[in-house]
């Protein structure tokens, strides 16, 4: 038993001098998986309808428990967004986390976006991510990455403060027409110590 313990021990070392060691499991905290059957429930639609576009888009739980966000972006009639975002909650972010998101998309560049209790017309904090096509990627985002945004644009001197965080989402409008498909395993946060 000694035995074991010394050489985990050193295994452990050696992983922190090599920058690779597993982040300790009480740093994790899961805000969504998809395993049970109604977890699409906790997330909506948020297409460019809103301003007289006609893209669309769909949530759907896999079998693999998994959640899809698809469909077909369109640049006609003023549009070129599609998004998807979960129902407003208590996250309890705070500076320092970072979020964790398993996707498999399809090359596209999505932003994974943050919403606040304050009412701004088309307000959000954003950070974008690039897929790998059909492979699964793991997207870490540090709170401080994310930037003030309206309408698509940056928003000067409105710093994002995590404690008012209460829904998050994902958003494509990289102003390519066509179909898409992003799959999420799940979605965690790395807490800050």
């Amino acid at each position: 038993m000694f035995r074991k313990v010394i050489c985990n021990s050193f295994v452990m070392i050696f992983l922190l001098l090599m920058g690779e060691a597993p982040m300790a499991a009480e740093n994790y905290q899961i805000l969504f998986d998809f395993g049970k059957t109604d977890a699409a429930n906790e997330w909506q639609t948020v297409n460019d309808g809103v301003m007289g576009g006609i893209s669309d888009s769909q949530i759907n739980i896999t079998s693999e428990k998994t959640m899809e966000f698809f469909g077909t972006l369109s640049l006609e009639n003023n549009g070129g967004f599609t998004s998807m975002r979960s129902t407003p909650k208590n996250l309890n972010f705070k500076k320092g986390d970072t979020l964790v998101v398993r996707a498999r998309g399809d090359g596209r560049e999505y932003s994974l976006n943050l919403y606040t209790q304050r009412r701004l017309t088309a307000f959000s904090y954003r950070a974008m991510f690039t897929t790998k096509e059909n492979e699964w990627i793991e997207v870490h985002i540090p709170m401080d990455r994310f930037v003030a945004t309206s309408f698509g644009q940056t928003v000067k001197d409105q710093p994002l403060d995590p404690k008012e965080v209460n829904s998050l989402g994902i958003l494509l409008g990289d102003k390519k027409a066509g179909r898409f498909k992003l799959e999420i395993d799940w979605i965690k946060v790395i807490k800050a110590k």
